[in-house]
């Protein structure tokens, strides 16, 4: 049987390890740009979502890049890669279409 919190990373031990804030957590989750669960009164970050929390961290507390440069950043990567999706498709169907 799973347990509640077991796809769960508590955000505390999240910031021991990688020496952030869990005020720059709260400010990632209120920008929309990570989910948090919050279980009796403990913050946790959804394991799927850990690399995409870690490469952030790094965008503010290695490169000195604000919240509002973060969230610039993650969007134009989120178009890029919806972008990237779209050609693969069109490249299949261009294959597909020169096959015949």
């Amino acid at each position: 049987m799973q347990t509640v919190t077991e796809n769960l990373v508590d955000a505390n031990q999240f910031c021991i390890y990688h020496n952030v804030e869990i005020s720059f957590i709260h400010s990632l989750h209120q920008s929309g740009l990570i989910e948090i669960v919050v279980i009796k009164e403990t913050v946790f970050i959804p394991a799927e979502q850990l690399e995409h929390l870690e490469k952030l961290a790094r965008f503010h507390y290695e490169m000195d890049i604000n919240l509002e440069g973060i969230e610039t950043i993650a969007y134009l990567l989120e178009k890029i890669k919806k972008l990237q999706e779209e050609i693969t498709i069109a490249e299949n169907k261009l294959r597909l279409y020169n096959a015949e």
